[in-house]
């Protein structure tokens, strides 16, 4: 009966020898596997701040090609109405003189 008690003492600590093994093979690659995640997060955000870059940019040249538009259709809005304005005097000085009959 002894035997079976060391036999059963001695595999327990053969099962115990493994688990502590198999423990530490697991803390090893604990730190491997903790960098190749971090690795990957970090190329995520990376990934996902150009993006946000890409569309902050693509957003801002938006915005100055619509103001470049609005200034030179404001522009080009003055100078018809200059134009229109000198064209209304002559306008109105014609008609004058066709009421009155000079011409």
């Amino acid at each position: 009966m002894n035997e079976n008690r060391i036999q059963q003492v001695l595999e327990i600590e053969k099962q115990a020898q493994e688990v502590h093994e198999a423990a530490l093979r697991d803390a090893q690659q604990l730190p491997i596997l903790a960098d190749q995640e971090s690795q990957l997060i970090l190329e995520k955000a990376r990934v996902e701040a150009q993006e946000e870059s890409r569309k902050l940019i693509a957003s801002a040249q938006a915005k100055q090609e619509t103001d470049r538009i609005l200034s030179e259709a404001e522009k080009k809005n003055r100078q018809l109405e200059a134009l229109a304005m000198s064209n209304f005097d002559r306008a109105v000085n014609y008609i004058l003189d066709r009421v009155v009959g000079r011409e």
